[in-house]
């Protein structure tokens, strides 16, 4: 996936979770952030950023902030870019021959990123994306997250009724050694994905090649439980 229009920045500070005050081009400018996350590692005052144009004249805020960089690492933090991404690996043959790949399918009570047929089995798919690293371990999630623990329960009976379920980490950046759920932070997002795992849920954490303008996953990546 690529972006256009894209110019870097500085962070300056994050005054609620939607907006960022950051400097481009020697103006302190108001941007929107497009990830409702903490994400308080990666938004320090004096991080270069790197902020979409926006092509609507009309909005509040003329940019969005796509990616940041902590120290030499640079990190997507686009909330919309692991979907995006999910997409074209997956349209890729990244889990093989798949059919009637469709976004967004509901099942039972809840709704699920992606659905397919694999080898004639109905799968569901819920893609995660992963912002949270430290010494090249990779975090789940930043902030506690009941829809997540929902998801995770949902794809734990599809997999004990026999559907396909799989769970898929997009790492929005490159170079980490491993993933592993954040049971710190969120202790019931921990235990429902080890659960999931026993039920046959398939738990896949993949890292990405980041660019400034553009996001694609490249590997997987080991997930420790």
């Amino acid at each position: 996936m690529r972006y256009e229009n894209m110019v870097p920045g500085i962070f300056l500070a994050r005054p609620d979770r939607f907006t960022a005050h950051i400097t481009i081009g020697g103006q302190d400018l108001v941007c929107h952030v497009k990830n409702t996350g903490r994400c308080r590692e990666l938004l320090i005052p004096g991080a270069k950023v790197w902020c979409q144009q926006a092509q609507n004249p009309n909005r509040k805020t003329l940019y969005d902030l796509i990616a940041v960089e902590k120290g030499a690492r640079l990190i997507n933090m686009d909330a919309q870019a692991p979907n995006a991404a999910a997409r074209e690996w997956l349209c890729a043959g990244g889990l093989g021959r798949i059919e009637d790949l469709r976004p967004e399918t509901v099942h039972g009570s809840s709704r699920y990123d992606f659905s397919f047929q694999k080898d004639g089995t109905p799968c569901f798919l819920e893609v995660k994306g992963v912002t949270l690293e430290q010494d090249g371990i990779c975090a789940f999630p930043d902030a506690p997250t009941q829809r997540g623990v929902k998801h995770l329960k949902g794809l734990t009976a599809l997999a004990q009724a026999g559907f396909g379920a799989y769970v898929l980490f997009v790492i929005q950046m490159a170079e980490v050694t491993s993933f592993r759920p954040n049971d710190e932070t969120d202790p019931a997002f921990g235990k429902a994905l080890r659960e999931a795992a026993e039920a046959g849920v398939k738990i896949l954490a993949m890292a990405c090649q980041v660019a400034p303008d553009a996001m694609a996953i490249t590997h997987p990546v080991p997930v420790v439980l």
